[in-house]
């Protein structure tokens, strides 16, 4: 079955907070009108620069009031910073906000800093977060000691967890959840020092199978890959390139010790899993994707290049219009809801 399509942002435009959550409203809409079927948010705390939204329901309420459609997705929501009732009840009443649109996507997320923050035990981020989501599933499914008001009418099943490990695809395999992945992936701790990382869709692939072996027998897999994708005219694509370099360089310092200024543009697209340029050259590239052309949606965004508005507007239009129907990708909206047998 080939993937339908969502949009993703972290919210980072070179722009005042209140100007950032227009932009993003705004393009909600326009995927809701090009029939993008979701619309994913992340969370970030006390960071502008590494993501500018910490209240993601705030934000998707604001959405729903402006579109009928679209399902509007965490990307993730940052759990182990979160009170689990509180946070199964914001999700409950924005499921009613919206007509049963929301699609709740779970990880540890944060940093050291602001998991201190917020008051909890840094090393035991991962206990924290199983504990967490332990308290929330069972709000959401009814079998908690209190019953939640609204009731979570099916939100239970539309859950999502992120990972980048196969252990951890197994373990939401074996929960029956959706499986988030990233638009890029920590490179092989055995990889030879100065050795070529491989490709995400070559790392997520064993996570791809672990999470679908665990799948409970009747329960349909659910998985959403992310990728950084920006589509561009031909006369605007000189100009983006060179913009990319800075946002890419940057990226690719900070995750991976790349030298600022040591790979050429066209290398600094591949280490960092971006696909810019026009339709015909996105379409080629994303060809290569078999985890992308496997996952049953993809989700796109345009960070690190974090392009001026118009253009990342521009590449919404073209990655629906020409792009996503050239693969096969499902564009247009999707009304019925997956079924899940437990």
């Amino acid at each position: 079955m080939a993937p339908s399509i969502g949009f993703f942002t972290r919210v980072l435009d070179d722009a005042d907070a209140a100007e950032r959550y227009r932009i993003a409203l705004d393009q909600v809409a326009l995927a809701e009108q090009l029939g993008y079927r979701s619309a994913w948010v992340a969370q970030h705390h006390l960071d502008g620069a590494e993501g500018g939204l910490p209240s993601p329901f705030v934000l998707l309420a604001a959405a729903a009031a402006r579109t009928s459609r679209i399902r509007l997705g965490t990307a993730i929501l940052t759990l182990a910073h979160e009170q689990a009732a509180r946070a199964a009840e914001d999700a409950a009443v924005l499921d009613v906000l919206s007509g049963g649109r929301v699609e709740l996507g779970l990880g540890t997320g944060g940093s050291p800093r602001t998991l201190s923050a917020f008051g909890e035990d840094v090393a035991h981020r991962r206990a924290i977060y199983d504990a967490k989501l332990v308290r929330l599933r069972s709000l959401l499914d009814g079998s908690a000691d209190v019953e939640l008001y609204p009731r979570a009418e099916g939100l239970a099943h539309r859950l999502w967890q992120a990972t980048f490990s196969a252990e951890g695809a197994r373990a939401i395999g074996a929960q029956g959840d959706g499986l988030m992945l990233s638009r890029v992936q920590p490179p092989p701790a055995d990889l030879a020092e100065g050795a070529t990382p491989p490709r995400v869709w070559e790392v997520q692939r064993p996570l791809v199978e672990a999470y679908r072996e665990a799948l409970p027998t009747g329960v349909a897999p659910r998985i959403l890959a992310s990728r950084s994708v920006v589509v561009v005219d031909a006369a605007d694509r000189r100009a983006v390139r060179a913009h990319a370099e800075h946002g890419i360089g940057r990226q690719l310092s900070q995750l991976h010790g790349v030298t600022p200024g040591s790979l050429s543009i066209d290398e600094l697209l591949e280490r960092s899993e971006t696909h810019l340029g026009t339709p015909a050259e996105v379409i080629e590239s994303l060809a290569a994707d078999v985890v992308a052309a496997g996952a049953t949606e993809v989700s796109i965004q345009v960070h690190s290049v974090d392009p001026q508005p118009r253009i990342a507007a521009r590449s919404l239009e073209l990655f629906a219009r020409e792009v996503a129907p050239a693969l096969g990708w499902k564009v247009g909206h999707h009304h019925e809801e997956e079924r899940h047998v437990a």
